[in-house]
């Protein structure tokens, strides 16, 4: 009984991922082709697609989106392997894992607004430039000030904008992006990494390697990374998808003259001409084209770097370009460390600040006039954003770890695990914008009052795949003897994902409940599309307050936002240390299966002779 439960719950766990996924491409692509009975248009043609590559700025749009979607997955790539390769076997790896775990659980719409305030003309940065002396000042405020001052009386070229925000090539859109998604990368290699059996490969190669003679850097690009590539593969495509897609960053932090493409399709959906819809879905189906062009030219590059790999390996150096890599992660990780200081302080001061002149670098007075308009403005955002991310947490944690049991009890074939894996990341690999438009179109057919529900839905698509990711590497690292020696004292397989699964991953659950809170409160398109807009939350409103409301208000708005996920890892964090305490009383099976499946698996003879001794 208790099998058939979990292979339900993996079918459910499909159902949930693909049908929102296909449904949503069906109804953006009968749009893009002109048909859309509500406006009139029921025939289907291609002038939508004339008429979007008619516009004179579409071209600058796709290539915009392509430049910063790979430009900053790249560049989160090479800075992680720099980290990695620098410390993997240093005992800083976890403090530094520590230093990028807040960019981590970070909504991307609450990063991109902090570091607007620490970036923009009037940010910290600025400040501090404009105290430099000479052409340092000149290089240093080049990037955050619009206007140029004067260097020793001589007036030098003006510049019409920083060099880091609002520039039209995207440079602030991909700074942005690859210092968001770096955490996220380090996140999957270092899972990857400590799988038993790939950490016992890993120990190996490199035992191997220094034995030899190579360097800690080039044993890592020449054995560790060649082992884990293949797995952290999918996931960086994930990145890179994201990346050509996001809306949030751009929308806070890019041009707008002209926008990324996702950013325009977002502007032509909620125009108030209907007809602009059939814009936004030809669009939409182009974003997927570009998208699908950044992937491929990212395996492009993989075979040219995989080729030149295995040149350097038969030439048999034993060292890596270690001067470069070495300071590479160090500057990274020393940025990282610039940011956040700088981003705290600055998100913190503008909350409580009562004006805060420029360049002058204390805020002038404090008050909490700010916090108390938030938090009277916020109540229903809050309680909305809670609802739903406990809800929609709860829901995924429950079909992925009932998923995760069936693979056990029920394993499926290799061809339909692959199908599995590869439907795990489909919301990932399909661009948010094409699908979530066209699953509102079909939301408006079926169920249209049913706000919540919606929303519900696309929460789910996007919180599923991450808490399984989470979620899979604990059970999968599970030491299924426990469960063996359980079985064989005649326990049913619900005893033993009760009281022996259960209890022995309770931390790894609440980390990957905590993931989905945070993947839950930052989701700010889905949002917004699928409740249209009667669904306020933290994140929606946060973006909203960027354009219209003032800077310390919307430095409160930040600091909630990244309060709320912050308080979903704190629980993850310090629940299992009281529940430790009253464990005895709590799971005593669990206590009981462990000393004897610790003596039968151990052989212990000592133990057993004092036993037989007691008895006799």
């Amino acid at each position: 009984m208790f099998a058939n439960v979990t292979l339900v719950s993996r079918w459910c766990l499909l159902l949930v991922l693909c049908v929102p996924v296909l449904a949503g491409l069906v109804g953006v692509l009968f749009p893009a082709l002109g048909y859309f009975p509500a406006i009139g248009a029921n025939a289907f043609s291609a002038d939508v697609f004339a008429t979007l590559f008619a516009l004179p700025d579409v071209w600058q749009m796709m290539a915009l989106s392509l430049f910063t979607g790979l430009g900053s997955t790249l560049l989160a790539v090479l800075a992680a392997f720099c980290i990695l390769a620098a410390f993997y076997q240093s005992s800083l790896l976890g403090k530094i894992q520590g230093v990028l775990s807040p960019f981590l659980v970070f909504p991307h719409a609450a990063a991109a607004i902090a570091l607007l305030f620490v970036l923009s003309p009037s940010g910290i940065f600025a400040a501090l430039g404009t105290r430099l002396s000479g052409y340092l000042s000149y290089v240093f405020t080049s990037l955050f000030v619009n206007e140029t001052p004067l260097i020793n009386e001589t007036a030098l070229p003006a510049s019409t904008g920083g060099a880091l925000l609002y520039d039209d090539i995207g440079l602030g859109v991909l700074l942005a992006l690859s210092l968001k998604e770096l955490p996220f990368i380090m996140l999957m290699t270092l899972s990857v990494m400590s799988q038993p059996l790939v950490k016992k490969k890993l120990t190996g190669y490199v035992n191997v390697g220094t034995a030899l003679g190579y360097s800690p850097i080039a044993s890592f690009f020449k054995l560790v990374l060649p082992t884990i590539f293949s797995q952290i593969k999918l996931p960086i495509l994930a990145v890179l998808v994201f990346a050509t897609s996001n809306v949030e960053i751009p929308l806070i932090f890019g041009p707008n003259s002209p926008s990324t493409l996702a950013v325009a399709i977002m502007h032509w959906f909620n125009h108030i001409d209907l007809s602009m819809r059939l814009l936004a879905s030809s669009a939409a189906v182009v974003q997927v084209a570009v998208s699908a062009v950044a992937v491929l030219l990212f395996l492009g590059i993989e075979r040219m770097v995989n080729y030149m790999g295995k040149r350097s390996l038969s030439k048999g150096n034993r060292y890596f370009a270690d001067k470069a890599f070495r300071p590479c992660g160090v500057a990274v990780i020393a940025l990282y460390i610039i940011l956040i200081c700088a981003v705290i302080y600055t998100v913190v001061a503008y909350s409580v600040a009562k004006q805060w002149n420029f360049p002058l670098l204390v805020p002038g007075g404090a008050t909490l006039l700010h916090w108390n308009t938030a938090t009277s403005a916020l109540a229903t955002p809050l309680i909305n954003t809670l609802l739903l991310g406990l809800l929609v947490s709860t829901t995924a944690l429950v079909l992925v770890i009932f998923t995760l049991e069936s693979e056990q009890l029920k394993p499926a074939h290799a061809y339909a695990s692959n199908i599995f894996s590869l439907s795990l990341f489909l919301p990932l690999l399909v661009p948010g914008v094409a699908f979530l438009y066209g699953l509102v179109w079909l939301q408006q057919l079926v169920f249209q009052n049913a706000v919540w529900f919606h929303t519900f839905i696309a929460h789910m698509v996007y919180v599923v795949p991450y808490v399984f990711l989470s979620m899979a590497v604990a059970y999968r690292k599970f030491d299924n003897r426990y469960a063996m020696v359980a079985q064989s004292l005649g326990k049913t397989p619900w005893q033993v994902f009760y009281h022996v699964k259960l209890p022995s991953l309770f931390n790894a659950i609440l980390v990957a409940w905590a993931l989905g809170l945070a993947i839950s409160f930052s989701q700010y398109l889905p949002t917004l599309l699928a409740s249209g807009g009667t669904l306020p939350t933290i994140t929606t409103e946060a973006v909203a307050s960027v354009a219209g409301s003032s800077t310390r208000l919307t430095a409160v708005y930040v600091i909630i936002q990244a309060i709320l996920p912050l308080i979903g890892f704190i629980i993850a964090w310090y629940i299992p240390v009281f529940t430790m305490r009253k464990r005895g009383r709590q799971f005593p099976m669990t206590d009981k299966l462990t000393s004897v499946s610790a003596d039968a698996l151990q052989k212990k003879p000592k133990a057993n002779i004092k036993t037989r001794t007691k008895r006799v």
